[in-house]
């Protein structure tokens, strides 16, 4: 199999790739045949799975901009994936295109990529780090100049949390980047959840871990709002992801009540 231009070297072209296969969800190119069949499995599985896909990359837009209409202006994006069309610095640069803003993905590459596309950009960049390891991502992200922790950051967790298992102990992680940042200081978080439609999420989550060994962890309403403990929740509180503060009817990709992904916002008062 040849390998695109944009991709590394010694990245596994037979190993598909969370963020690769949400990159095929949203019809992007950054991806190889084994992301593209494993969407394709999944879409098999749950039909309106790419819908999801859009609802989720619509929560984060409405997420960023309100943020950053509350004043932040530095974001740390982890867990950030393929930068398409309307990512994250596209969003805030719009709004003051002094913000800075730093993508974290553990998949080179995502962040092979995001260099190629930021190239020349200042204000933004991309590191090669490891949620699962926190110290580890906040010092490299300190060392990039992007991100000062003696500031508010808007941290964003959007669609990443689900990929940890129990035993990566999500909500300690999570807890370990809030006692990094500063108060007044937000989180973003969206994650799959098993709350609506438990068949859909099982079948999902079975599939993803047997057929392309990436596992896919939905939780129910009470793990995902355990996550967000020791932050102030904003208005509408943890809710499924279209209803989160939509801002048209364009943002309903999902119907209310069957959506597989729920959503929040925080700040460390």
């Amino acid at each position: 199999m040849d390998r695109p231009a944009w991709a590394p070297e010694g990245v596994d072209m037979q190993q598909a790739s969370p963020a690769r296969m949400y990159d095929a969800l949203l019809g992007g190119s950054h991806n190889f045949e084994i992301d593209r069949k494993a969407a394709e499995m999944g879409k098999s599985l749950v039909p309106d799975l790419p819908r999801l896909a859009l609802s989720n990359r619509a929560f984060l837009r409405r997420a960023v901009r309100f943020l950053a209409d509350s004043g932040i202006r530095q974001f740390l994006d982890i867990g950030s994936g393929i930068p398409t069309a309307g990512n994250v610095h596209e969003v805030v640069h719009a709004i003051d295109p002094d913000i800075r803003v730093l993508y974290a993905d553990i998949d080179p590459v995502a962040v092979a990529h995001s260099r190629a596309i930021l190239r020349g950009n200042s204000r933004a960049g991309a590191v090669e780090a490891d949620l699962r390891k926190p110290a580890e991502l906040l010092d490299k992200a300190a060392e990039t100049g992007l991100i000062d922790f003696d500031q508010p950051v808007g941290l964003l967790l959007v669609a990443v949390l689900h990929l940890l298992a129990d035993s990566d102990e999500p909500v300690a992680k999570v807890a370990d980047l809030r006692a990094a940042v500063q108060p007044g200081s937000y989180v973003a978080i969206s994650h799959l959840t098993s709350e609506m439609r438990p068949e859909d999420a099982g079948k999902l989550g079975a599939n993803a871990s047997d057929k392309n060994r990436i596992g896919i962890h939905f939780r129910n309403r009470e793990g995902i709002v355990a996550m967000f403990e020791g932050w102030d929740l904003i208005e509408p509180g943890v809710v499924e992801l279209p209803v989160w503060r939509p801002e048209s009817e364009r943002d309903l990709h999902e119907a209310p009540g069957r959506s597989l992904g729920l959503a929040g916002v925080g700040r460390k008062a």
